[in-house]
């Protein structure tokens, strides 16, 4: 078995390397820390003309269908360049509509979501893998909400809260009003595949977040000297880099085998590994460029401040050690 992307895969994450290298991702993301999502919004429409979002949407409302693998393909690219915005929870409503069963709904909000026409963002119960706070919900065109009952909701978002990372902005939707969407059964059974994809596409970016990181780390301790030669000629900085790599390797099948057989366990344990691998590499970094790394001036900081919350958003790692363990009680996977 090849267990590789296919060569088209390979091109559609080039082509969206390719893009956001040339995008100043950084400045896009610091505007958007400061409440100016006009750089966010644009880039949004580039990646739209890739496909992107049309990977979590049936083709019945304009999307490619729901593909996993192309998606998680992106959501690494979208996590090395520090891509803003709620581009999981954007994917996660897709997911959300389609599995609702609920045409009319469909018709009104995938086409729009599909073409990346407007950002989106959910907040689901937490058995459904979600917590109380919706990202960037004051730049969101729809926040929707589940409640614990099943109920489907448009919903106003509160205040911003503060965030670990100033990039990622929470606010707790407000809990009367809205509009009323669906309810029942089929509601509570959309909103777990949905927040399985959400836990899948954050463990994708973490994944991109570590890589950054190292690649970062990497260059900054050729330049770096002590002694007279580069700190990267030591030892012991040569293991932790090492160290930080395997971690990320190991990460990196565990996240395409979820994106294959989308099973929570699998889901779990690429979501645990790629959260700690990305977290890991943070914290590498921040060893390795010593006083410097903590500098907000400093690019790598975009970077160091995600990695814990994206670790923690959409399954904390005690949540996805639970689910994995569940995987393995007699009555699941066949027993």
């Amino acid at each position: 078995m090849r267990f590789l992307p296919t060569e088209e895969q390979s091109d559609f994450a080039r082509a969206l390397r390719s893009l956001l290298a040339s995008a100043q991702v950084p400045a896009v993301a610091r505007a958007w820390a400061d409440g100016e999502y006009g750089p966010g919004d644009a880039l949004r429409s580039r990646l739209a003309g890739t496909g992107l979002f049309a990977l979590a949407a049936p083709e019945a409302y304009e999307g490619a269908g729901l593909l996993p693998v192309e998606l998680s393909l992106g959501f690494v690219e979208l996590g090395r360049a520090g891509v803003p915005g709620p581009v999981v929870e954007s994917a996660a409503v897709s997911v959300l509509l389609s599995e609702l069963g609920d045409e009319a709904l469909a018709k009104r909000f995938l086409p729009v979501l599909a073409a990346g026409g407007a950002w989106a963002t959910l907040t689901l119960p937490e058995g459904s893998g979600g917590g109380p706070y919706a990202l960037d919900a004051d730049a969101a065109a729809y926040c929707f909400t589940v409640s614990g009952a099943g109920g489907l909701r448009r919903a106003a978002a509160g205040a911003p809260l503060r965030s670990t990372d100033p990039v990622r902005r929470l606010s707790r939707p407000v809990p009367t009003g809205g509009e009323p969407l669906a309810a029942g059964p089929a509601v509570a059974r959309a909103a777990q595949a949905a927040g399985l994809w959400a836990r899948l596409l954050t463990a994708a970016q973490c994944l991109g977040v570590g890589e950054a990181l190292l690649e970062r780390t990497v260059g900054y301790v050729k330049q770096r000297t002590q002694f007279g030669v580069p700190i990267g000629s030591f030892q012991a900085v040569k293991h932790r880099l090492a160290d930080t790599l395997v971690a990320l390797e190991f990460a990196r099948p565990l996240l395409w085998a979820a994106a294959l057989s989308l099973d929570p366990g699998d889901v779990a344990a690429a979501k645990l590994r790629c959260g700690a691998a990305a977290y890991g590499a943070a914290m590498t970094a921040l060893q390795l460029h010593g006083a410097v790394g903590y500098t907000e001036e400093l690019d790598l900081s975009l970077w160091l401040r995600k990695a814990r919350p994206l670790r923690d958003a959409w399954g904390t790692p005690s949540a996805c050690r639970a689910e994995v363990l569940r995987s393995f009680t007699p009555g699941r996977r066949g027993g």
